[in-house]
């Protein structure tokens, strides 16, 4: 390298995209570690030699430009191998929930038209019984082992030449394909080209101070966009990712790993925090490398919020977005946090997501799309350069979604005289009892001041006298002896009595998906007749 013309070389690919970044990277940290995971360790250099490998084998398979390819697999190095192959050779990653059910599987896959799909080893059973039925998919790979009709992916590579490949996409190439939750409906894909990743990368980079000598715990899902985006916006400032396995969260793994790895930043959502909390020993770990908590994906109850700011410190900040949104339409950075010694007033923030990002534009429209005056409940909609192009193959529910430039988020809130945003909950959560409506939001933050409560949902349930009740769903503290009707007392005297819950019951575990989000419709299906 050493003879190479760099400053020429680092022209090389086209301004805007992810193959400059993953180039760049490799030429001016070549000895850095970009990846952390277990034992291995790889730098930006041989990072891009793994992904001109995986090009050049694409290639070989026939794939195409423009070609989708499919990740079933939890986070690891591997996946973030495919997913460059996609940024740099021009293909269209589209990254698959693990924890979907079979059926539910063959859907997303087929609906993607995926040609070739990576596995990753936990994922191989599952996978095998749904071969027959997923039609699009020419060609699979295994992460790890060989194993039968399915192709080893490091024997795969290994066979290639880790020679750059011609250049071969621009900045509005797609590149990537996210499936929302499907907590409301059949998932659909939302598309993202180079232009709008990288807007949204630089957006958050700034926002959230990413420095190159971070080095970031990645706990969240590769597979759902705000874990993937925290994730590849310390990529491209050239950071160091540290992924932790995560089939399941553990808090005391994460820990050791900070002390152990010196990590400057951790991203999480609300459940992991009440997760970490919970350790009794949490004292024992140096965590003094730890610059930031960054916290998303749902809101955080604000007495959860100060427990975990007593412990950490005022090191939190918060984004919010959705998997159309970019993701991050709103910040609330880490000085907004710091009113946790101020009057009551003040603190009156820490219940927001904070106020639109650098380069997004956000409003709150009645049903008519008139907009609300501040402290009136609205929708959230938003624009900027970051929003996705458009659902894949839905060009009739991308036209309802994205109107006049704006993107429609199905989130309910309200903002204050200086622009915080505050939401309180999704347009399809909202009940109505006895006429009024209630915001499952405003009793969850109650019920989390009650020091027996660990975790908490609040839905709508039927009833023969207000049509829709509100109805608490609460996970306990260990030894807690608590009382349904203790509960809804402790309600009452904090809340107006129609928002408080009418009944309680108590569960073992609430229901979530990857991003760690309580899944209400999961918990409506035991009273409502849902599909």
């Amino acid at each position: 390298m050493s003879k190479m013309k760099l400053l020429k070389e680092l022209s090389r690919y086209s301004i805007g995209t992810y193959a400059d970044i993953i180039y760049r990277n490799a030429l001016l940290y070549p000895d850095k570690e970009v990846f952390i995971y277990g034992r291995e360790r790889i730098t930006f250099f041989q990072f891009n030699q793994r992904v001109n490998r995986l090009i050049h084998a694409l290639d070989s398979f026939g794939l195409k430009k423009r070609d989708h390819i499919g990740i079933l697999s939890w986070n690891g190095i591997e996946g973030a191998d495919v997913t460059g192959a996609a940024m740099k050779g021009g293909f269209v990653a589209v990254p698959f929930s693990p924890r979907l059910q079979a059926s539910e599987l063959v859907d997303v896959i087929n609906d993607s038209e995926i040609k070739m799909l990576f596995v990753g080893p936990e994922l191989l059973g599952i996978v095998d019984t749904i071969r027959e039925k997923i039609k699009p998919v020419r060609h699979y790979l295994s992460l790890k082992e060989r194993v039968p009709e399915m192709e080893s992916y490091d024997e795969l590579i290994k066979g290639f030449s880790d020679e750059e490949p011609e250049p071969r996409v621009d900045e509005h190439d797609p590149f990537i394909i996210f499936y929302t939750s499907g907590t409301t409906g059949f998932p659909k894909g939302a598309i993202y080209t180079h232009y709008k990743k990288l807007e949204e990368a630089r957006t958050k980079i700034l926002t959230a101070g990413l420095k190159p000598d971070n080095r970031h715990v990645m706990i969240l899902p590769l597979f759902h966009i705000g874990g993937w985006s925290h994730f590849w916006a310390f990529f491209v400032i050239g950071a160091t990712n540290i992924i932790m396995p995560n089939r399941s969260f553990d808090p005391t793994a994460t820990l050791k790993t900070i002390k152990e790895e010196k990590a400057t930043d951790l991203h999480i959502v609300p459940t992991h925090l009440v997760g970490l909390l919970s350790l009794p020993d949490i004292e024992q770990y140096d965590l003094s490398s730890l610059k930031q908590i960054w916290y998303a994906a749902s809101p955080m109850p604000v007495e959860l919020l100060r427990r975990g700011m007593a412990t950490f410190g005022p090191i939190f900040g918060q984004g919010y977005g959705q998997t159309e949104s970019g993701p991050d339409i709103t910040i609330l950075p880490e000085e907004a946090h710091r009113v946790i010694s101020k009057s009551l007033e003040e603190q009156r923030i820490l219940a927001s997501c904070g106020q639109p990002c650098l380069g997004v534009h956000t409003r709150i429209v009645s049903d008519d799309g008139t907009d609300m005056e501040p402290f009136q409940v609205g929708e959230i909609i938003v624009q900027s350069r970051s929003i996705m192009v458009g659902y894949w193959k839905k060009p009739d529910t991308t036209a309802e979604t994205i109107v006049d430039g704006w993107l429609y988020t199905g989130d309910m809130g309200y903002y204050d005289e200086r622009g915080f945003i505050y939401i309180v909950d999704r347009k399809k959560d909202m009940i109505i009892t006895g006429g009024e409506n209630v915001y499952p939001r405003e009793a969850e933050e109650v019920l989390y001041q009650h020091p027996d409560v660990l975790e908490a949902a609040v839905i709508g349930v039927p009833d023969d006298k207000w049509v829709e009740r509100v109805h608490g769903v609460i996970l306990l503290k260990e030894e807690a002896k608590v009382t349904p009707e203790e509960i809804i007392d402790f309600c009452k005297v904090r809340i107006a009595k129609y928002k408080a819950p009418r009944t309680v019951e108590f569960v073992t575990s609430l229901p979530k998906n990857t991003q760690g989000k309580i899944l209400k419709r999961e918990l409506r299906k035991k009273y409502w007749n849902l599909n």
